[in-house]
């Protein structure tokens, strides 16, 4: 089981939703998936079938990897089905956290799934519930992305936790993604907060087997905060709750003490300890040959327990710090244990800085400060040979996106230093060969009001280009305040009619953008349409042509359904 695992957490993160388990792999998981307390199961899916079987009422999200899964296999359950539990796709991250925070004041248990990247969306609400506080009992799950397989950085969600003062959970594997959905929930009941679950790329998109219980259990019923004023964020009230919850802290602190999650494991050589966190645990018992000599505690549960990690440097010479992500617990361990110990990890070399950990990348780290120990650690895997390539990803043929392209390349030959503002989805894959047509991209929505500022600058043409769902997403904002001024920018929507990047989840433009953007005071005379083929190019090319010369706002709405989901649409048909 652990070889099938391994194998399956190599596939491409990003790929992952696409692309089906070996024959080995699906005959296991066929098998276990027939037994009643035993399945196999990604991270992400282990992760919501504890949730559901721990009395969810609601599963809230928007599409990104490595989290899409999540409320992808909650719209999948037949028992949540049966149970009723909400699980629709969300207009962005900010609104869908927003919505778990209502149906938490009502009592219910919910919980609320985004990447790493989408929790910048959803800071303000995120930030501000742990003032709220949680009524039913509510998990954010943030999956962070090491390596950057599908994202624009490697942020790390646990600062976020840590700045908000909410509790986190980071399981090693799958069987502690699955407990800790049930877990979750009684932490945020007991302590009236959400509680954030970090999920990482390796552990979400890989398998293992994971004991589940037979039955859901029941899910509350309606019932309303005790402290109704404590959800009215006016001054008067924050100031109260704040002084509440930095004295909350404490128990958190405690709570992580006696956590089942944070295990302390003692080894005869104390010349150094190793703090693991997370999937990083893993790493660290799979480099070694048979049991770590070294003392490990393993960390899963958060705020750090002062208490554990005390008696690790009073056992131990030195400290090595294994964690996925960024360098948090190694950060505070150098103020927090200011008695002269030695701390390796991530800031000094030992261990990667940047990309994903892996068992070679910790036991290469292991013997840089145990050079004889080095054979008794498991032999780095052989590099890749050399004749095996990697290969960049390209849009699909025949692919709309490819269409709007070659027919914005061409319209935008006449101009001297054309810019072209681009933005996260398919399309952004515009910016490679051979197209080579954008000029930025930074997050979701800042096509149009990059574009904007740029016009505002005196940059002629200044074009935006955005996709359908990340246009609802955090693009009609910008659009508005394009059109309060007329401003003279062209914004161009590539509608495939879907979420195509994350596998072809809903859209929620689909069938109503040219009304959301006339409802937004889109000028009728420069709203144009047209259908992304390649028998179109010409009448492409030219309504590109007159639009950049009009001297205001024009919308061009290019649409044609996404290949892939045309494919699965005419097979169901």
């Amino acid at each position: 089981m652990r070889i099938i695992s391994y194998l399956c957490a190599n596939i491409p993160p990003k790929q992952t939703y696409a692309i089906p388990l070996c024959a080995a792999c699906r005959i296991m998981t066929e098998t276990l998936n027939t037994m009643n307390t035993k399945r196999l199961l990604l991270g992400d899916e282990a992760l919501a079938l504890g949730a559901i079987n721990a009395g969810l009422s609601g599963a809230y999200a928007y599409p990104g990897t490595p989290s899409t899964e999540i409320l992808e296999f909650v719209q999948a359950s037949p028992v949540a089905r049966e149970r009723n539990i909400h699980s629709h796709w969300s207009s962005n991250e900010k609104t869908a956290l927003e919505e778990a925070l209502g149906m938490s004041f009502c009592g219910k248990r919910t919980m609320v799934s985004m990447k790493h990247v989408g929790l910048n969306v959803a800071a303000d609400p995120f930030v501000n519930s742990a003032m709220t506080g949680a009524n039913g009992g509510m998990l954010v799950i943030s999956a962070d992305d090491p390596s950057m397989h599908s994202s624009q950085n490697e942020q790390d969600s646990r600062f976020y936790a840590d700045f908000a003062i909410v509790p986190v959970l980071e399981p090693s594997d799958q069987q502690e993604a699955y407990d800790m959905g049930a877990y979750g929930f009684v932490l945020s009941e007991k302590l009236r907060i959400p509680v954030m679950v970090r999920m990482v790329t390796r552990l979400a998109h890989s398998r293992a087997v994971v004991n589940c219980q037979n039955e859901a259990d029941a899910q509350n019923e309606i019932s309303y905060p005790s402290n109704p004023r404590q959800w009215v964020l006016m001054p008067g009230n924050s100031r109260v709750r704040y002084r509440q919850l930095l004295e909350d802290r404490k128990e958190m602190e405690r709570l992580s003490e006696e956590s089942p999650f944070n295990k302390y494991t003692d080894s005869p050589d104390h010349r150094i300890g190793i703090l693991a966190s997370g999937i990083a645990a893993n790493y660290v018992a799979e480099c070694f040959k048979g049991q770590c000599p070294f003392p490990v505690l393993k960390i899963s549960q958060y705020p750090l327990p002062k208490k554990l990690v005390a008696r690790l440097a009073d056992e131990c010479e030195a400290i090595l710090v294994a964690e996925e992500g960024q360098p948090v617990i190694e950060s505070a361990l150098r103020g927090l244990l200011d008695r002269g110990l030695k701390v390796y990890g991530k800031l000094d070399g030992i261990l990667p800085r940047t990309g994903e950990l892996t068992p070679d990348s910790v036991a290469e780290g292991v013997a840089r400060l145990f050079p004889e120990m080095r054979d008794k650690l498991v032999p780095m895997a052989p590099e890749p040979h050399p004749l095996v390539v990697p290969r960049p990803p390209a849009l699909c043929q025949g692919c709309g996106h490819r269409d709007v392209y070659a027919a914005l390349n061409a319209a935008l030959e006449d101009f001297s230093n054309p810019k072209v503002f681009g933005d996260i989805g398919c399309y952004t894959l515009g910016f490679l060969a051979p197209f080579n047509a954008l000029d930025t991209t930074v997050d979701m929505g800042a096509s149009i009001t990059m574009a904007k500022g740029a016009a505002d600058a005196g940059q002629h043409p200044a074009v935006a280009i955005i996709g359908d769902s990340t246009f609802t997403h955090s693009g009609m904002t910008g659009l508005l305040d394009a059109i309060n001024e007329n401003t003279p920018m062209t914004v161009i929507i590539s509608d495939n009619l879907t979420t195509g990047m994350t596998g072809g989840q809903d859209s929620q433009g689909t069938g109503k953008l040219e009304e959301i953007c006339l409802g937004l005071g889109t000028d009728p005379a420069h709203l144009k349409t047209i259908d992304s083929l390649p028998k179109n190019f010409e009448d492409m090319k030219r309504l590109f042509t007159e639009e950049f010369a009009y001297k205001g706002l024009s919308v061009i709405i290019s649409r044609r359904e996404c290949i892939q989901t045309a494919r699965r649409h005419a097979k169901k048909k």
